[in-house]
């Protein structure tokens, strides 16, 4: 049988990442580590909540589109879903740092004020984590 003798390489980080927490050393770190997005940016994570589930309220569509573009303004929708009988509006946005929970929910509720329904976001309905969901 062949063998390989490997000169080079180790458990550490093969990407030039932009997340600056350091190599991984030892396994107990590796597993204390979050996701890693090797496609782009390092992203930050929000869940939104409206007073209404998303699915029962007519212009629903023209809502959501004025949520979105209202984040826009400061920061750019890697990801997003509307998830449909909770309400909820999870989003993955960079660059990092853009937002805050308080300055998101303030961008979101700019949406009630430029048309579309009014489903509302209140002050307290953000949160700094996401979940998505396969179909």
């Amino acid at each position: 049988m062949a063998t390989f003798t490997k000169t080079n390489g180790t458990t550490q980080p093969v990407f030039a990442l932009d997340v600056a927490n350091g190599s991984i050393a030892g396994t107990a770190n590796v597993a204390a580590q979050g996701p890693v997005q090797l496609a782009g940016p390092k992203l930050d994570f929000f869940t939104l909540t409206a007073n209404a589930a998303l699915t029962n309220a007519g212009n629903v569509n023209g809502y959501l589109n004025n949520v979105l573009t209202s984040i826009q303004q400061l920061g750019t929708i890697a990801i997003y879903q509307a998830g449909a009988t909770a309400g909820t509006i999870s989003l993955a946005i960079y660059p990092s740092g853009a937002y805050t929970t308080s300055t998101l929910v303030a961008a979101a509720q700019t949406a009630n004020a430029t048309g579309g329904l009014n489903i509302g976001i209140p002050t307290g309905n953000v949160s700094g984590t996401a979940s998505f969901t396969n179909l």
